[in-house]
């Protein structure tokens, strides 16, 4: 993984670049002269960002540019003028390494942590710098699919992970760039960048029955590209009741008129799985179908003032069975759910002698229909497919605006804006959330950065309503919210990309499932104060920039820390907020042995806060169980050659038996083998 940095350099005009391909600095023909560059984000209003980056170790050799105009923030901007911390995993890193989804991909990256409940992606609990995982915003290429029914399905996209071309994270509150729910971080996932026909074919077989088959093609017709992908995968299994079916596809199409540009995309997923032990281990049957489907279209027009309107919609709908088979006689019927997110979006970008401005807004409508969400429906619906009704419902519709200017001057940036929202859900009336980042190049090498956000996070429909018999809702929480102050410096060469950052989160009302002294079900609460200090370091060295030709290719270490406190009793046994990663470590090293054969190594120790009640023999046991620490690597063994990649991997090489969320039982040692057919047509 890349830390995104970059060194000044001055009056570089970059004509034509050759290697990647990255598509938004293909889609603008201009030639520009930059003062700086290695990676930046395109943010359009709310969640139409576009993060993109690039590596500056070897300029000339790694980016793949042609006449382009770099954007930042809201506002466009040269990415060495952003104050904040943002990571990037291009395709090449993830076809390094021995990763089958995008959540076993993420456990690798600094301060954000993946708790897995179902293996290769079918399902997993995502957050950054200690928040929880409905504290993280999903984009799929630049629009918000974050769940508004629980964060557990925010992942579910619409393809598997060899349609994604990178994976964006931005470290920190997004409230003032995306919108409400960035509260701790954003992940933008994103597709069909590759600017020539192309064909690619993947095909994965392992241990427990596993297979993976998957196909994606780049076509261009005149101004037209269309990008399809499509994926199916089975497993029996890992240990009883871990089966799953897999299956997607999708449609991307951009059209090209110039100064005008014209992007739609349509996908569908579909999985159904055994969920042992996922939500309560006394109840180990468990099994859940999740379906999936979303659609956005997004015009991008104008020369010097340019404006962005956008229109997407996200179904989701599942089944939950407690039971799987031989349900007890007080059960009755399975969970059902289904809810629709739509909106629309506007942005503009006015530049001036002073600047440039943004400004915008956004409507966004969340809905549920279920037979445990919401409140009682005066008349009960069918749900889809399924020999069940609908009895309950819930809506809320989310509006809110945004000004930003950005101001650049040599080696300083100054950006600084306000987000104002308003939720037919709160009752509260409009809300605002400021911020402000700043960065200054102290030399050619070094930049100094630090930033100071305020942000908010809406309930859950989970969080406000579901009621089982291990759990309470609560209709009357009030949102997430929290200022975060963060510093950092960042430092590159053409042989070494790394930085430090430290930052410190003061929350207020932050949500939790927990239970105090004497309560038998967990019940949502706004916890007082959380309040969050961090820092981390990481490094990348490139041997071969350095030394010239050697076996040592790369090495990549990092550490995250993270302490939290709370106004709580000592008492308060938490589910989500308090078990958090304390302690972060990752190495990654890449070796080439010989010929066209290469070796990743990838080691990850995790130190987690927190404990759960253990479930052994059919009962809980009396005293809490602290989450044990443990190291976890994996192998890839690859032959790569011009058209075609076969490589074996080894998941948990050491068969490490380890639990990460709760009783929820993790896979051992997995070996798998595959091959990559990849055919520019």
């Amino acid at each position: 993984m890349k830390t995104i940095n970059l060194f000044k350099k001055n009056n570089l005009c970059f004509k034509h670049w050759n290697g990647e391909n990255y598509a938004v600095f293909n889609s603008i023909q201009k030639v520009v002269k930059i003062g700086a560059l290695a990676a930046v984000y395109l943010s359009v209003f709310g969640y139409q960002q576009t993060l993109a980056q690039t590596d500056t170790a070897s300029i000339s050799k790694k980016i793949n540019l042609e006449e382009v105009e770099v954007s930042a923030r809201r506002t466009s901007s040269v990415y060495s003028e952003v104050g904040r911390v943002l990571h990037v995993i291009p395709r090449k890193e993830i076809e390094a390494l021995p990763v089958y989804s995008v959540q076993d991909l993420l456990k690798y990256a600094m301060n954000v942590d993946v708790r897995q409940r179902g293996p290769l992606g079918i399902q997993a609990d995502v957050s950054i710098r200690g928040g929880s995982f409905d504290q993280v915003m999903i984009l799929f290429n630049g629009v918000n699919v974050s769940d508004p029914q629980t964060g557990h399905l925010s992942l579910n996209l619409p393809v598997d992970i060899q349609s994604i071309e990178r994976v964006e994270i931005l470290e920190g509150p997004g409230a003032r760039v995306y919108g409400p729910g960035a509260f701790s971080g954003a992940i933008n996932f994103v597709t069909g960048t590759k600017n020539q026909d192309n064909l690619t074919v993947n095909v994965l077989g392992g241990q427990y029955g596993l297979y993976n088959a998957s196909a994606n093609a780049t076509v261009k017709t005149g101004k037209l590209k269309n990008y399809v992908a499509a994926n199916i995968a089975s497993s029996d299994g890992y240990i009883d009741n871990t089966d799953f079916k897999n299956h997607s596809v999708f449609y991307q199409g951009q059209m090209d008129f110039g100064q005008e540009k014209l992007d739609f995309q349509l996908g569908h997923n579909d999985k159904e799985f055994g969920a042992n032990a996922f939500y309560t281990p006394a109840y180990p049957n468990q099994f859940e179908q999740n379906k999936t489907t979303f659609a956005s279209i997004k015009l991008t027009a104008g020369n010097k003032v340019k404006i962005t309107p956008v229109l997407y919609w996200r179904r989701h709908q599942d089944r939950f069975e407690l039971f799987r088979e031989n349900p007890a006689s007080w059960y009755t019927t399975h969970n059902y759910h289904l809810t629709d997110v739509y909106g629309g979006s506007f942005n503009a970008i006015i530049p001036s002698s002073i600047g440039k401005t943004s400004v915008g807004g956004e409507v966004r409508s969340e809905n549920v229909w279920s037979n445990v969400l919401g409140y009682a429906m005066d008349k009960p619906i069918d749900v889809p497919g399924e020999d069940a009704q609908f009895t309950k419902s819930y809506q809320r519709t989310n509006v809110s605006t945004f000004l930003e200017h950005v101001y650049t001057y040599e080696r300083f940036s100054i950006s600084a804006g306000l987000l104002m929202n308003y939720n037919t859900g709160l009752g509260l009336g409009v809300d605002f959330f400021p911020g402000a980042d700043v960065s200054y190049w102290m030399t050619d090498n070094v930049k100094l950065f630090g930033s100071v956000n305020k942000t908010l996070r809406m309930p859950t429909f989970t969080d406000l309503f579901y009621d089982g018999p291990t759990n309470i809702g609560n209709p009357n929480l009030k949102p997430e919210e929290a200022v975060t102050y963060e510093a950092g410096l960042k430092a590159v060469n053409n042989w070494f990309n790394g930085q430090a950052s430290v930052y410190y989160r003061a929350g207020e009302n932050l949500i939790d499932w927990g239970r105090l002294p004497g309560d038998v079900e967990y019940s949502t609460r706004n916890l007082s104060d959380v309040n969050s200090i961090g820092f981390q370091v990481q490094g990348r060295i490139n041997f071969i920039e350095l030394i010239g030709q050697s076996p040592l290719q790369s090495i990549e270490l990092g550490y995250a820390h993270i302490d939290q406190d709370k106004t709580m009793p000592d008492e308060y046994e938490s589910a989500y907020v308090m078990d958090y990663l304390k302690h972060k470590f990752n190495i990654g090293i890449n070796l080439h042995l010989v010929s066209k054969l290469g070796l990743s190594i990838n080691s990850l120790y995790q130190d987690r806060e927190g404990e759960y009640i253990a479930y052994v023999d059919g009962s809980y046991e009396e005293v809490p169980t602290e989450y044990a620490p443990f190291w976890l690597t994996d192998l890839r063994l690859q032959w790569s050659a011009s058209k075609y990649k076969l490589f074996v991997d080894a998941n948990n090489v050491f068969d490490k038996e380890y639990y990460d969320l709760g009783n929820v039982a993790q896979p051992g040692r997995w070996v798998k083998a595959g091959i990559q057919l990849n055919l520019n047509l």
